[in-house]
């Protein structure tokens, strides 16, 4: 049977309220001495145990380790003196003979052998410890943000679906109306559909890039044509002009000439008249 989302939410919030994981809880067991000690003294280790953060208990952790060597370096120091001062007090006094200190040096070789064994061993379970909190700090963060979303599902959901009602009743899908016949279609019809969209668009994406890597060639070719073509513009233009002066000249020129041999014209007609009269000479017919 179906949970609803509702329903999975109430668990996922029930078992976060009943494994609640938090830096606060997890600083407790570490924080909780200091709470009467002498690094609280200052307003900035205040701080620190009221917020605590990661990096605020790896520092906590350096100084306890820190902490810990120097007592464990004082303890061993003070148990070695009051040993050795109850051997020389003491009645009779202890002797000690060279052949025990010789065993003794061999039991203490192996002893520190398997103390470093022993270190190794934790060292290599601290590592593995450390990387599976990181593991399970990540599952935990990724948890979280599927609960988040699965919290926004519901208003997305319902959003769809408002969307697709609004669209069966633009599109006529209740037979009022032929509509948009690829609205209609199948699953499998849908993705053709889709997979040959995206085909067309990355055929056309390589195209465009094709023209993205001739325009600054063809650029250069527009420049280049340009700059052929101002002294071009320029001879044009004087040789339209030239061409006007010239016509203007021309026409000038002829109306002058036109005038000048009209007078000679009248000049010569007047010679002729008057030498004909003075000769007495008639026109011809």
């Amino acid at each position: 049977m179906a949970h609803s989302p509702q329903s999975t939410l109430t668990t996922l919030h029930k078992l976060q309220k009943s494994h609640e994981l938090s830096i606060i809880k997890l600083s407790e067991p570490v924080s909780a001495p200091l709470k009467s000690g002498s690094r609280t003294s200052n307003a900035s280790a205040a701080d620190t145990l009221e917020s605590p953060s990661p990096a605020s208990l790896e520092a906590d952790l350096a100084h306890y380790k820190e902490l810990f060597s120097k007592l464990r370096f004082s303890y061993l120091e003070q148990v070695t003196k009051e040993k050795f001062i109850r051997a020389i007090v003491g009645d009779p006094p202890l002797v000690v003979e060279h052949q025990e200190n010789i065993d003794l040096e061999a039991s203490l070789l192996i002893s520190k052998t398997s103390l470093k064994a022993q270190k190794v061993e934790v060292a290599e379970l601290v590592e593995e410890l450390e990387k599976r909190g990181r593991e399970l700090c990540k599952k935990y963060e990724h948890i979280q943000l599927q609960t988040r979303q699965l919290e926004e599902l519901p208003k997305k959901i319902e959003g769809l679906e408002e969307s697709i009602r609004v669209l069966k009743e633009e599109n006529g899908s209740s037979g009022e109306g032929p509509g948009n016949p690829n609205l209609k279609l199948g699953l499998d019809k849908t993705r053709e559909l889709v997979e040959e969209r995206e085909k067309e668009r990355r055929e056309l994406d390589r195209q465009l890039e094709q023209l993205q890597v001739l325009v600054p060639r063809k650029t250069k070719e527009a420049e280049r044509l340009n700059a052929e073509l101002i002294p071009l513009e320029g001879k044009r233009m004087t040789s339209v002009a030239a061409a006007k002066e010239a016509k203007r000249r021309k026409e000038e020129g002829a109306g002058g000439a036109g005038d000048d041999l009209e007078e000679r014209g009248r000049w010569w007609r007047g010679v002729e008249g008057g030498l004909r009269g003075m000769l007495g000479v008639g026109e011809e017919a």
